[in-house]
């Protein structure tokens, strides 16, 4: 008998669940200019200006990434699958007086016509992918010919020693704190999050060049990898605890910049 609730269903109930949260916690929302501007600083970098390009943001979440591509002077369509988020999205878009439209959809499988759009991006997006193949296949149709795909992600799996470490003493510590509320719900959030990342496609951790070696093999081209994450990281340092801040530090983190080929 088939299952009748598969990965793919546990990873959108994950991040559904991670809505009502997501804006609060650094990494995810950007609480500072510096930030923004060193988020702006690397989409320029390897996507230029926005020229009123379309670009569909994929996994867009609350709408972080999608509202650095408007500052930038992108049309911006961003798209998820999980509906609490798609609904702080248009609320954040509302508030803030943005143009963003924000559409119900799954990465792998978009529904959008034909070379339709300029540009693709997403971050955080590939780490959870279950058939990163047949996704990066759906990107190159949609995007037009000569069209750039910007992926931001990491190896979340594979730490280094100073990292480990980090994780080691904040687990000693957590076994001496007081019960705080909601942290039951929150270990629960974080063993969900390990048993997913155990059974995606890049359970082994998504490096950046087994990230390429794929996107060559679909069709991609003039594939770039880019881990100068430094301004990024520098600007959210004040917002994460120390043990954080190691952790961070040392992930495998980079950007990927690919075109779908002119003929």
């Amino acid at each position: 008998m088939q299952p009748n609730y598969e990965l793919r269903d546990e990873i959108k109930a994950y991040w559904s669940l991670r809505a009502e949260s997501f804006d609060s916690q650094a990494g995810h929302e950007i609480f500072s200019e510096p930030e923004r501007a060193a988020w702006h600083k690397l989409i320029s970098r390897h996507l230029g200006r926005g020229e009123h390009r379309r670009v569909l943001d994929l996994a867009s979440g609350t709408g972080v990434v999608s509202h650095l591509l408007d500052d930038l002077g992108f049309e911006v369509t961003g798209m998820d699958w999980a509906e609490p988020m798609l609904a702080r999205a248009r609320t954040k878009a509302k508030s803030r007086g943005r143009s963003v439209r924000f559409l119900l959809g799954d990465a792998e499988k978009t529904m959008e016509p034909d070379k339709s759009y300029d540009v693709i991006t997403n971050r955080h997006l590939v780490w959870t992918l279950v058939d990163p193949e047949a996704a990066f296949t759906e990107w190159l149709r949609v995007l037009k010919p000569g069209g750039k795909l910007l992926i931001v992600d990491g190896d979340f799996v594979n730490s280094g020693l100073a990292a480990r470490l980090a994780s080691a003493v904040g687990r000693i510590i957590a076994r001496f704190r007081p019960v705080a509320t909601g942290s039951a719900e929150a270990a629960t959030m974080m063993e969900t999050h390990h048993s997913i990342l155990s059974r995606v496609y890049f359970s082994g951790g998504a490096r950046a060049e087994a990230v390429v070696a794929l996107l060559d093999q679909v069709g991609f081209e003039n594939i770039v990898i880019d881990t100068d994450m430094r301004a990024i990281h520098k600007a959210q340092k004040s917002n994460f605890p120390f043990l954080k801040r190691i952790e961070r530090a040392t992930q495998h983190r980079y950007a990927i910049c690919a075109s779908k080929p002119v003929g």
